[in-house]
């Protein structure tokens, strides 16, 4: 019984962190700074209040280590560049679906990276994938540039979690996350003054509303939902951990509709594509169930 509970309440943790990252669109397209400076502030934020929490278990690593967490965290930043570039130039909606597409791409990626065959099964997938993004652009092409950004966004994304893959192995969570979101801010300090010669904003600093928001992305959507899934993590499997992950763009587009009536604008075209998306999400999710059960019957 008190397994039962203790499970139940990981499994809670775990979908607030994974509805509070869908809710990370929504507050995309509140903040009126651009993405460039929305990504910037947001890094700020987070990393000095997770340097408050857990600057205390910081460890000394070696330069090897460092310098890999740094480039993981350097991608991470370009994928909310990505991401919230997406929101801006299309909508949270077209932005959350491209970006469900990050599953797919880590599954045709893992082997190129790790050297195993390539499935039939798994490209397949990701064909149906990109016919879904495909009927979007086509029926709505004044989305264009926002879809290439939340493509983009998507790859960023999987190539993170590919890197991150080796590194969660050996580091604390929290000292891995506190070490490639600084070395994030670090790598995107250097580029926001190009950036911003390229894509000027009136105001370095945001306005009061905008900091507020600033301030419940970086709390409630990065700080509070990373330690959420890193106390669920201790509970539950990673693999169960993926599989919630894929709700994210779900949660996210139902807000969009429910915040700003996004359906209203959106083609049948895209409820088409988004079929076609969610379709092959699914079915990843079926084969990675079908390829468990036989590892959990052996074991």
């Amino acid at each position: 019984m008190a397994i039962g509970l203790i499970m139940k309440k990981a499994l809670i943790q775990l979908h607030i962190a994974v509805f509070l990252w869908g809710f990370t669109a929504v507050l995309g397209r509140l903040i009126t700074l651009n993405e460039g400076l929305l990504v910037w502030w947001r890094m700020v934020l987070t990393v000095v209040t997770l340097w408050i929490l857990f600057g205390s278990r910081a460890r000394r690593v070696s330069g090897s280590a460092l310098l890999r967490m740094f480039g993981a965290g350097s991608i991470i930043v370009l994928h909310w560049v990505f991401f919230y570039g997406s929101i801006k130039y299309a909508n949270a909606s077209i932005a959350l679906v491209c970006f469900s597409s990050a599953g797919l791409f880590t599954s045709l990626l893992e082997p190129l990276f790790f050297r195993r065959r390539i499935h039939l099964s798994e490209v397949g997938l990701g064909l149906l994938c990109l016919t879904g993004i495909y009927c979007i652009f086509h029926f709505s092409p004044r989305y264009g540039t926002g879809i290439l950004l939340g493509l983009i966004c998507a790859l960023l994304s999987s190539l993170f979690n590919i890197f991150n893959k080796k590194l969660v192995a050996v580091h604390e969570p929290e000292v891995l996350t506190l070490y490639e979101l600084s070395g994030g801010l670090l790598f995107w300090s250097l580029c926001l003054p190009l950036y911003l010669h390229f894509f000027p904003q009136p105001s370095f600093f945001p306005g009061w509303a905008d900091f507020g928001w600033l301030l419940i992305l970086s709390w409630l959507c990065t700080v509070l939902a990373f330690t959420l899934s890193v106390h669920a993590l201790k509970v539950i499997t990673p693999f169960t951990l993926t599989l919630t992950f894929n709700l994210e763009p779900v949660y996210g587009i139902i807000l969009a509709f429910i915040v700003y009536h996004e359906n209203r604008y959106l083609g049948p075209g895209f409820y088409m594509g988004f079929a076609l998306i969610l379709l092959s999400v699914l079915l990843q999710m079926r084969r990675l169930l079908r390829r468990r059960r036989p590892a959990a019957a052996a074991t």
